[in-house]
């Protein structure tokens, strides 16, 4: 099993800035790829981002590109969101998401971030 432990999330104005961070534990060999995804009221789960474990390649989606980035420390198991220029639409619970070689898929629990206008 692995446990995703998110922090970071909170409230910033428009144009701010926020790193979010997601820390692996328990079995974590063999990682694939970390990434984030995001969910806001009423709206379905979507894709935010990852980055492949051994390599270090990231992609994104087009409505982050640009303004997010996310790193990577091996050595923590723990992968790291840059959020920059954020917009009120950034607004969702953020959830951090883990998969392995095999192809199981491991969520943590979420973390809020609210952008006011």
């Amino acid at each position: 099993q692995v446990q995703l432990v998110e922090s970071g999330g909170g409230l910033v104005q428009a144009g701010g800035s926020l790193r979010l961070s997601c820390t692996a534990s328990g079995r974590t060999n063999s990682i694939y790829l970390m990434g984030w995804f995001r969910q806001a009221p009423g709206k379905e789960r979507e894709f935010v981002g990852r980055i492949y474990w051994n390599s270090g390649d990231t992609d994104y989606a087009d409505s982050v590109k640009g303004r997010f980035t996310i790193s990577r420390d091996n050595a923590k198991s723990t992968e790291y969101l840059e959020m920059n220029n954020l917009k009120p639409e950034d607004t969702a619970v953020y959830y951090c998401a883990l998969e392995k070689m095999i192809g199981i898929r491991y969520w943590g629990q979420g973390t809020q971030v609210t952008v006011s206008s």
